[in-house]
């Protein structure tokens, strides 16, 4: 058995000569991958034992005889005498980091070990791929990477040409100052890289040609792939991870992002891109990616194209806004209703407390909701739901130009060559299954005598099967069958807790009001219902924002519960779980006001309680568009400003702070760590591991649906989604760069399963915009008004069409208001918002046919609008080719110049083959020249047909 040892760094002078951490201790090596550990020291001694190395290579590889390093050894002996005596647990993990080191250097990997660092019981395994294991794994991956031959780009016709020349000299003074913005001329034809075809690929700087994200990207396969197989069954890096082996794992930066005499990727990004002062500039989007990989790039990408289609939308929704500013003096149904001169008197809001009241007094309210509640409100939601069409071809298109642009056309293909490793958590639960499935084996076979040979044999089958064994066991939907269940009640009962949350602070919209109404402070009692509004959507938010990181916390859970086999699968799971408890949690107390407070309340004398003591409440007098509005806008500012901003920003800068402090403090108890100079690899440890990209797509995402969904009640939605982005752009890329460790560069083809979410929120938005229009707002009773019982064809006379009569003798006992009226008359019927028939009928209050018009024309507004935008949403997306012309252009010649390459290269082949073949024959000839003597010719045509044969 050989025994592998690993070199210690040197001390500060060499971590000083090879670039603070960056490179290995000769300065030559790149650090592609730094595994961290944590060990524990003795109390004698502020550093480990450390074992003494003569050579200066990365490992050595011993044989058993040199006892120095092994367990029997008298100098081991000796070193573990030295050494503290470790927990089992901490003796277990050191014999899994010596196994699965041993076995990364078996794949031709370099490593280098440092345990003189400044953080306080953290090692670091520095890890470097060689050329050689570079080029193996790129072809195992199936990396396109540039070859030799350059091919000129087809320039679009001269008018487009200048046009875009045009476009780009006006857009200058915002691009950003990224080397490689201008549009290319050539490209360089990729293939996928193989060993056998070097001569193909342009390798004129070695160093260069596999970069740093594509390093790290090949490491973290082999650390995928590589096995620990110390308890009995296979354990990649997730593996470890998971089980405290390892502590983290992770890339390097490429140096400091603030440092001035220091130029790298990194700063250039954050001078560039991460910076409030660039709001105004694109994005170095092919930076991004070259630094981050395809999956980051492709999100921020995806949300620079969102940010820049917001702006059209914002336009048209402050002119939509400015439309209702402008003819809310001649809106006549609220010029009406604040006309005193028609002195209608309303039935009281509530029982016994509140008293009648004039309607010329919610004039505010009447004049606000116009503002909203007009007829281009309709022309903005048609507008929107093709916007929407149109924003997702458009970033389809994007997307297949990202696609030629990084090389990753063809990418399906290749991913489906290349298999998924499966999850920690899948193979601790197939291990947990198999041993099941052992114990149960041997208690049945408990009688039967197994011989010697039979045992030995058993064992060595017993550990050479756990490399394989989630090939060999698989979990059935019978393993997951309670998880399933588990999940099924846990999402059902979650939203019903949202429910049950949001019914709760109706209680309290209802007891409030009735508790102001009974207020001594006229004051008090004018404000009720905007105090009662305010404070309820202000409660809202505060529960929407603790429940959707409650509800974060519990869709990982059930997720994991699952057992999914692969991070994709993971991660489409857990999509789908946080999207479906987020997305009810933050628009059920809006689908509340906007489509069930005010439709059961019942009527004076005839109202509906909860409990039997709490009244139903009704909308305000100018309907319920505008607390709509109030609602939506504070629940979206709200959460945008204290989520979306004050916590990414607060969180990460908290948990660093604590980090470093607790690292200062432990490093203090040392002189000389603190003495020492931070290297890359502990400065990037202290910084918040990447958690994945779902959080940013789903803040995203709910931010889409609150700009689509309801934007018949708030225009101006687009505007503040906006000015979001542009601050949610640089502070995301800000928090990449400095407070995140550098990600795993992913290959990705498209956003994912996050498309598919886009494109159900826009069917949505148009299904849901129609009931807003036709159910919530006073756009079909005004239509039914003016082409049906309007006497002069104009709207005069509305705001009395819709109030009904009520007769105050037809009171509940105990129900009437019990405050003196000072009108100066007595009250003898009072008016209130429905079409009943009026006290005097011989069918009095019942619902009369004015209500079954407004419903059906409200109904078939509904199957009309919402047909009608669908098609034409469909119409758009028909009419726009997902790939653009030239892109399809160049793809096609791409295949075409790969097929020349290939075939110059197997006629090239043909001719040397042709050649030697020529050759051989003359040399054949040679050896029956009768100019030789005998023995000459039996030397030469032996040597000739020597040659021959090789």
């Amino acid at each position: 058995m050989v025994s592998v040892t690993l070199l210690n760094s040197l001390g500060a002078d060499r971590d000083t000569g090879c670039k603070h951490g960056l490179f290995f201790g000769d300065g030559q090596r790149k650090v592609d991958y730094i595994l961290a550990f944590t060990y524990k020291k003795s109390s004698g001694s502020r550093t480990p034992h450390k074992k003494n190395h003569n050579s200066n290579s990365v490992h050595s590889l011993h044989s058993p005889k040199d006892d120095h390093h092994l367990p029997g050894g008298g100098a081991d002996l000796e070193a573990m005498e030295a050494e503290p005596k470790m927990d089992y647990h901490e003796d277990d993990k050191r014999f899994r980091r010596e196994e699965y080191e041993g076995n990364l250097i078996e794949t031709g990997l370099e490593l280098e070990r440092d345990e003189e660092t400044k953080l306080h019981g953290v090692g670091f395994v520095k890890i470097h791929a060689p050329w050689n294991v570079l080029c193996r794994e790129a072809e195992f991956m199936k990396l396109k990477m540039p070859t030799k031959k350059v091919y000129h780009i087809n320039q679009t016709p001269d008018l487009m040409q200048k046009l875009s020349s045009f476009i780009q000299k006006i857009c200058e003074p915002i691009q950003p100052k990224v080397a490689g913005l201008r549009p290319q001329t050539v490209k360089h034809l990729s293939y996928p890289f193989s060993r056998e075809k070097q001569h193909l690929f342009d390798m004129s700087d070695k160093d260069s040609f596999f970069d740093s994200k594509t390093r790290s990207s090949i490491v973290y396969e082999i650390l995928k792939r590589t096995t620990c197989t110390k308890a009995k069954y296979s354990m990649g890096i997730t593996s470890l991870l998971a089980n405290g082996v390892y502590s983290a794992a992770y890339p390097l930066h490429d140096g400091d992002y603030d440092s001035e005499a220091e130029a790298n990727d990194r700063k250039l990004l954050c001078d560039e891109w991460a910076s409030y002062s660039a709001f105004y500039k694109f994005q170095p989007i092919d930076l991004v990616r070259k630094y981050f990989g395809e999956k980051i790039g492709l999100y921020f990408a995806w949300l620079g194209v969102y940010t820049q289609m917001l702006i059209p939308a914002s336009v048209v929704g402050i002119i939509v806004f400015l439309y209702g500013c402008a003819t809310v003096d001649e809106n006549i149904p609220s010029m009406e209703m604040c006309d005193t001169r028609y002195n209608i008197t309303m039935c009281p809001l509530c029982d016994r407390t509140c008293n009648y009241w004039k309607m010329s007094s919610a004039c505010g309210t009447a004049r606000a909701s116009h503002l909203f509640d007009n007829p281009a409100t309709v022309f903005f939601s048609v507008f929107m739901a093709l916007w929407a069409a149109t924003f997702m071809e458009h970033w389809k298109r994007r997307q297949m130009r990202l696609n030629y642009r990084w090389d990753l056309t063809g990418f399906e293909e290749e991913e489906g060559m290349v298999k998924d490793h499966p999850r920690a958590e899948y193979e601790a639960k197939v291990l947990q299954k198999s041993l099941k499935k052992e114990y149960r084996n041997k208690e049945k076979q408990q009688h039967v005598p197994e011989d010697n040979p039979n045992k030995w044999k058993q064992r060595v089958k017993t550990a050479m099967a756990g490399v394989k064994l989630t090939e060999k066991e698989k979990l059935t939907w019978r393993d997951r069958f309670p998880a399933y269940l588990t999940n099924m009640v846990g999402i059902i009962f979650m939203i019903g807790v949202t429910f049950a949350i949001v019914f709760g602070v109706i209680i309290y919209r209802i007891s409030t009001a009735a508790a102001l109404a009974m207020s001594s402070n006229p004051n008090t009692r004018a404000n009720v219902r905007v105090t009662v509004t305010a404070t309820a959507v202000i409660i809202n938010l505060v529960v929407i924002l603790i429940l959707d990181e409650v509800y974060g916390a519990i869709a990982r859970w059930l997720t994991q519960l699952e057992v999914p086999k692969t991070d994709k699968t993971f991660e489409e799971r857990l999509i789908f779980k946080a999207f479906l408890l987020k997305f009810v949690n933050a628009y059920t107390p809006i689908f509340y006001v906007a489509f069930f407070k005010g439709r059961i309340v019942g009527r004076p004398g005839d109202y509906y309680y909860i409990f039997q003591s709490f009244r139903m409440e009704e909308c305000a007098p100018g309907g319920c568009l505008m607390e709509l509005c109030i609602q939506l806008s504070i629940i979206m500012l709200g959460k945008q400003l204290i989520q979306n901003n004050l916590f990414e920003i607060g969180i990460p800068k908290m948990k660093k702070l604590i980090r470093y402090l607790k690292s200062k403090r432990q490093s203090y108890k040392d002189h000389e760590e603190h003495l020492k100079k931070k290297q890359r690899y502990e400065e990037d440890h202290n910084l918040e591991p990447f958690a994945g990209l779902t959080p940013e797509y789903m803040e995203m995402i709910i931010q889409f649906g609150f700009v689509t969904l309801f934007v018949a009640s708030f225009p101006l939605a687009p505007l503040f989604a906006l000015l979001n982005n542009i601050i949610e752009i640089r502070l995301d890329a800000k928090k990449f760069i400095t407070e995140l460790r550098r990600p795993v560069a992913v290959r990705a083809k498209d956003i994912g399963i996050w498309y598919n979410i886009i494109r159900g929120v826009g069917k949505l938005a148009v299904i849901i915009n129609a009931f807003v229009i036709s159910f919530t707002s006073d756009f079909i009773p005004r239509l039914v008004y003016l082409y049906m019982y309007s006497p002069d064809g104009t709207m005069h006379g509305f705001v009395n069409h819709t109030l009904s009569y009520f007769n105050v003798s037809d009171f509940k006992p105990g129900n009437e208001p019990t405050q003196p009226v000072d009108f100066g008359y007595k009250v003898e019927v009072c008016r209130y918002k429905d079409y009943r028939e009026p006290a005097w009928s011989l069918n009095k209050y019942d619902i009369n046919k004015d209500y079954w018009a407004v419903l059906a024309a409200r109904l078939a507004f509904v199957i009309v609008f919402q047909n009608l935008v669908m098609f034409m949403s469909d119409f758009v997306d028909w009419i726009i080719p997902d790939i653009p012309k030239d892109i399809s252009e160049q793809i096609h010649r791409e295949k075409v110049l790969v097929v020349e390459v290939f075939l110059k290269e197997e006629q090239g082949k043909l001719q040397m083959l042709e050649t030697w073949k020529e050759r051989e024959r003359k040399k054949g000839e040679n050896c029956k020249s009768p100019r030789l003597s005998r023995s000459q010719r039996g030397s030469s045509a032996s040597m000739y047909c020597h040659r021959a044969d090789v």
